[in-house]
């Protein structure tokens, strides 16, 4: 690392350590050392050394810009042949989402000391997420293969434990653990290809295996094996279909998590697949997986979002649903159109979640038949999810109507198909975001929505901070090189964007919504209702098959140990206890005896050695 570089940059490497050190920072109130002062020291602390990430990470961006893009090694560990070392790449794309995790973090933080005021273990929440931003920060500026998928495991451990807080409800415990499991399938498989490419390609360097990559023919099968691995662990952390049940799960955590998990961490998971999309090109297999995973998320997280009554799961399957438009676009090579959308989408879902986080903390209740008649009680409130639900879609010019823009121009003649993946999910969108606004913030008060008030300023403040940068984000797109305008993309598509989001529009404001029969009287109805409402029966079908089959095995495995080996030991246990039975009818006593035996015994030993020996 030159020295004629800006301490700034020469220091970089302490970014993902702030939030590391927020965590230690909190184990003094969290583990109970301290209970004089309660715990609001630790979340102050967490605070202040995020806001230092956010304004080192600016000032490493605003270096960056000056100077181009860098490159930070560090010597980590070295042993006879064996050099392992940190890298960090410095570009502005790193940068970007860097300081997107880091801002949002802030912001969330911020939240949370309002919508968990009255919460005992604040401390520990905040331990808990000074540790996830630490590993995000570290995932989204790796340069080596080894410590993105490392990182990516802190990830997992950190959704175990923020979706595990309330550890005294039992759903909450089964929530972490399916969390937990379902993120690791992906994990094992991510796993196999790190060590595949370690043994093959010799380096887990971005950089070198893209070279190695673009210069090495491997056997179709083994191609298409590390292609299916390397996506494998982005699917579980962007809760892509199949692996996408744990997000619904997860929300059973407290709200301020809810945040930063359907915003900033599922485009970490992302953001490692746009760091391996050169190499998957070795595998045409693994490109039309991903394709296919990315449109059935894309559809499917659109469809059952729309019979949710939960209102956390209503806004957390389109989760699931923008994240299939991202796997898309990255299968179809088309990096920065997939950066833009995960840009947009972080921001305006993240206000999304703050303004349903505030219905919660409010209203106690989160069941979309009891709620109703909030817009006039809690304006912060319903502003938030306006500009977070219009962020979203194609409507006006915000965040998703620019990068659907460019996506259909360049799906248009390309891939018409995906083009109409794109317009159906923006369509069924605009209509689930509607619905849930006519249910929760329209109508007559309900009885658990009568008294309202609207949230405090520590909530309202960081919703309204980041409204703003939603309704802003078509400047900071224009300022972009490649993105000069709206003149980006013909009239045409802009229409016919802007027809889908309205025609979403137009039927969700004229869906019946029947609070006291939630479920239709008509069968056909209530059978595709239904379908939806479960997920297509995925958790079914996956105890019917894979965990069936799995505990099918363990119970023939577990009869083989009772019947053959435990009855093999037990039948040995029960001859070596038989012979020791007559053996001791033998013991006489006398001492003369045992020595004949023993000089018998030699005699014979060194007999039958002689003989073999001639």
């Amino acid at each position: 690392m030159p020295d004629t570089l800006p301490l700034s940059i020469q220091l970089s490497w302490l970014i993902p350590l702030y939030g590391f050190s927020g965590m230690l920072l909190s184990l003094p109130w969290a583990a109970g050392w301290v209970k004089r002062n309660g715990p609001r020291p630790a979340a102050y602390l967490n605070l202040l050394v995020t806001l230092l990430a956010v304004l080192h990470g600016s000032l490493v961006l605003r270096a960056v810009l000056a100077l181009g893009p860098q490159h930070l090694d560090i010597a980590w560990f070295s042993a006879a042949d064996l050099d392992l070392r940190i890298g960090f790449d410095l570009s502005l794309t790193n940068l970007a989402a860097l300081e997107l995790v880091t801002g949002l973090s802030l912001v969330g933080q911020v939240f949370a000391l309002g919508y968990l005021d009255k919460e005992w273990s604040l401390a520990r929440f905040y331990a808990l997420v000074g540790f996830f931003e630490g590993a995000m920060a570290g995932v989204v500026l790796s340069s080596n293969l080894f410590m993105s998928y490392f990182l990516l495991e802190m990830l997992t451990l950190s959704t175990y434990l923020l979706v595990g807080f309330w550890y005294a409800q039992p759903l909450v415990v089964t929530a972490a653990r399916d969390a937990f499991l379902t993120k690791r399938v992906g994990d094992v498989l991510l796993l196999m290809g790190v060590v595949t490419l370690s043994a093959w390609a010799g380096s887990l360097e971005f950089n070198d295996l893209y070279a190695w990559s673009a210069n090495e023919t491997l056997p179709a099968l083994g191609a298409t094996l590390l292609g299916l691995a390397l996506i494998a662990g982005p699917m579980g952390k962007c809760a892509q279909f199949p692996m996408h049940l744990w997000l619904d799960e997860a929300m059973e955590g407290p709200n301020p998590a809810s945040i930063l998990r359907n915003s900033v961490v599922v485009t970490c998971g992302a953001v490692v697949l746009l760091k391996v999309m050169p190499l998957l090109l070795i595998s045409p297999v693994a490109i039309d997986v991903l394709l296919a995973v990315g449109t059935i998320s894309a559809l499917g997280g659109a469809l059952v979002a729309i019979s949710q009554v939960d209102l956390k799961r209503a806004c957390s399957y389109s989760t699931t649903s923008y994240l299939g438009l991202v796997f898309i676009a990255i299968a179809l090579q088309q990096p920065f159109i997939a950066l833009l959308l995960l840009f947009s989408h972080a921001l305006a879902k993240a206000v999304l979640f703050m303004s349903v986080g505030s219905v919660i903390a409010t209203t106690n209740c989160q069941d979309l038949t009891e709620l109703g008649g909030l817009g006039t009680r809690m304006p912060a409130t319903t502003t938030g999810f306006l500009v977070g639900a219009a962020g979203l879609t194609g409507l006006l010019p915000l965040g998703c109507f620019w990068s659907f823009g460019l996506m259909l121009e360049g799906l248009g003649s390309r891939a018409p198909f995906f083009a109409a993946v794109v317009l159906l999910t923006n369509a069924l969108t605009a209509l689930n975001l509607t619905r849930v606004y006519r249910q929760v913030f329209l109508g007559a008060p309900h009885p658990k929505t009568r008294r309202t008030p609207e949230v405090n300023w520590l909530m309202a403040l960081p919703m309204v901070t980041v409204a703003v940068l939603v309704l802003v984000t078509p400047l900071v797109m224009a300022r972009i090189d490649r993105v000069p305008g709206i003149g980006a993309f013909s009239g045409g598509t802009a229409l016919v964007l802007v027809g889908s989001g309205l025609g979403g529009l137009l039927v969700g404001s004229l869906v019946p919504l029947d609070t006291f029969w939630s479920r239709s009287v008509l069968r056909p109805l209530r059978v595709l209702q239904d379908l939806l409402a479960f997920d297509f029966y995925t958790d079914r079908i996956y105890r019917a098959t894979i965990v069936a089959f799995v505990a099918g095995l363990a119970r023939i495995t577990n009869g083989f140990d009772q019947l053959v080996v435990n009855g093999m030991v037990n039948r040995i246990a029960a001859v070596s206890m038989g012979s020791a039975e007559s053996l001791k009818l033998g013991v006489s006593g006398r001492l003369q005896t045992y020595v004949f035996t023993v000089v018998a015994a030699i005699v014979l030993l060194v007999g039958s050695l002689s003989w073999l020996g001639s």
